[in-house]
């Protein structure tokens, strides 16, 4: 597989995007599609990712929009894929990036000679190898394959019990993405949107406060949210354990499996349904808050309820979907 070198005279937004949708107002990207604002190329999006899956290196020319390697390094299920890590090349950007760069990516690295907007994904910087760029690597490569020849930049790791530390003040958003293996990371601060999603073992704790959408699709693992979260917490949920203070919208929707654990009481979104603690669950909350026996029965507990047939499918104006009870 070849290097891909290709320059741009405008700002395009979710290149080396491995989901081809994930785009404004839900319009899909066709794969097919040439790149718009290139020059002295004609380089499909299509092309850039198989660039990418192949192994080799995508060196792009000018300031870069949102979304710029949208979970890579992920073979992807709706592609046809199994839905795990699969290695992947480098991205070199020769200009600035926008937002959003990095989500849910898993495998690769970005190379940025520019500025990167926040809030980024779910990666972190490393010391550059190459002269002349900034390094980025994947906080889930990171927990699950080790730094390897990597130092961490303003974060740190305690490589024997695997704990990453972001206290850089940077705003991320799907942090562990996928992750499946043991380990924590811990956010002194807030997080954007996605916390844990996909992820399938090990901790993510934010201190602070987090977005949209945290522990959506969580398969497994942990996501402990110390402050409040916003809209669709703990939606699709298959597995593991969301534990969070308090939420600005409904939780739990369309979720299969799992619990939520929240210190106020929420608005639940059905199938979620108030069920009663055990001892267990009351020692894993003190595991992972640090608290004591009373602070850990503050917490109340949401499962999949019994009466999940007579709800109904709602397609929001979002994109998202929720469930309503069928009166």
């Amino acid at each position: 597989m070849k290097n891909v070198n290709i320059r741009l005279t405008s700002l395009v937004d979710s290149l080396c995007d491995y989901t081809f949708n994930f785009h404004y107002l839900n319009q899909k990207l066709d794969p097919d599609s040439l790149i718009p604002d290139q020059t002295g190329s004609s380089y499909t999006y299509q092309d850039l990712v198989d660039t990418l899956k192949g192994g080799a290196d995508v060196h792009i020319k000018g300031d870069v929009g949102e979304r710029l390697a949208y979970s890579m390094g992920v073979d992807l299920k709706h592609m046809g894929g199994s839905g795990r890590p699969e290695p992947a090349g480098r991205v070199f950007v020769d200009g600035n990036v926008g937002g959003e760069a990095g989500m849910g990516m898993v495998a690769g690295a970005l190379y940025i000679s520019g500025t990167v907007q926040e809030p980024l994904g779910n990666v972190i910087e490393v010391a550059p190898d190459v002269d002349g760029y900034r390094k980025f690597s994947s906080i889930t490569d990171i927990m699950c394959s080790g730094p390897g020849e990597d130092t961490l930049v303003s974060n740190s790791l305690d490589k024997d019990d695997n704990i990453l530390i972001l206290n850089d003040g940077i705003l991320r958003g799907t942090i562990g993405a996928r992750m499946d293996c043991r380990g924590t990371v811990r956010v002194e601060g807030d997080a954007y949107n996605g916390t844990g999603l996909l992820m399938r073992q090990g901790i993510v704790h934010v201190k602070g406060n987090a977005g949209m959408n945290t522990g959506s699709r969580l398969a497994g693992g942990t996501v402990v949210i110390s402050g409040n979260v916003d809209e669709f917490a703990g939606a699709y949920m298959r597995s593991g354990s969301l534990v969070i203070k308090e939420a600005k919208g409904y939780v739990g929707a369309n979720m299969t499996g799992g619990a939520i654990y929240s210190k106020k009481k929420v608005p639940l979104s059905p199938p979620a349904t108030p069920v009663k603690k055990s001892s267990e669950n009351s020692k894993m909350l003190r595991r992972v808050l640090d608290a004591g026996q009373l602070e850990a029965m503050l917490y109340n507990k949401y499962e999949v309820g019994a009466e999940k047939e007579q709800y109904m499918t709602v397609h929001m104006r979002d994109g998202s979907v929720v469930m309503r009870k069928v009166e």
